[in-house]
């Protein structure tokens, strides 16, 4: 009995893994912190591809992109995330009024520069966040016997993006190369010099720590 007591006491509870890995978030930032931006960024050589999907979470750079990629021939389809929509758009829907996803601006916007309609694919369902996004990608890519994809997100995003969409596909045949977009302005050498980019690492650090844990979803 005291034996098994002792033993369960020796577990770390998950609150105790929280104050670890905030311990060891601590030690990182400060060891790395003129490095911290740049260590956050991750490409892959570009290949072609059976398709290109545009992560939610940006206004326009992550779309713009793709539809560079896709005139450029490195893929023949591209797939954008619905992302995600807030509880009172139901109640606009409800009340008759149109609120677009951000999926459909996105399909709307690629189609408008030339991206022809049968080439642009939303994909539905909200997506909370982006391993939500990376099991809708790996579901739809086995329906359609994709076997590579190339994902473009923002700069700060591409190593925690590429974490969770490789997480997902794991035991699949599909290979993910993770791009950043081209328009997107963040410097992450120079992560210190804008309040948007610091935002945007202060964001990405802790999310990647969690994921890297199994404590993000």
């Amino acid at each position: 009995m005291t034996a098994a007591i002792a033993q369960s006491g020796s577990r770390p509870t998950f609150a105790t893994r929280v104050l670890q890995i905030q311990a060891i978030l601590i030690i990182v930032i400060l060891a790395t912190a003129p490095f911290l931006g740049s260590l956050l960024v991750t490409e892959d050589p570009l290949e072609r591809a059976d398709a290109i999907f545009a992560l939610a979470g940006s206004r326009a750079s992550r779309w713009l992109e793709a539809r560079d990629l896709f005139k450029e021939g490195y893929a023949p389809v591209v797939l954008v995330s619905d992302g995600q929509r807030e509880d009172a758009e139901d109640v606009a829907l409800e009340q008759g009024a149109r609120v677009p996803s951000a999926g459909e601006v996105a399909r709307d916007a690629l189609i408008a520069l030339g991206v022809p309609t049968s080439k642009v694919i939303v994909l539905t369902g909200w997506r909370d966040n982006t391993s939500d996004e990376a099991a809708g990608l790996r579901d739809y890519a086995l329906q359609h016997g994709w076997k590579k994809v190339i994902v473009v997100t923002s700069k700060l995003h591409t190593r925690r993006a590429g974490f969770a969409m490789r997480r997902a596909v794991a035991g699949t045949e599909i290979r993910i190369l993770m791009r950043a977009s081209r328009y997107d302005t963040d410097n992450p050498a120079r992560w210190w010099q804008r309040r948007s980019t610091i935002r945007s690492v202060m964001h990405e650090v802790p999310a990647l720590v969690t994921y890297v844990f199994g404590l993000g979803s």
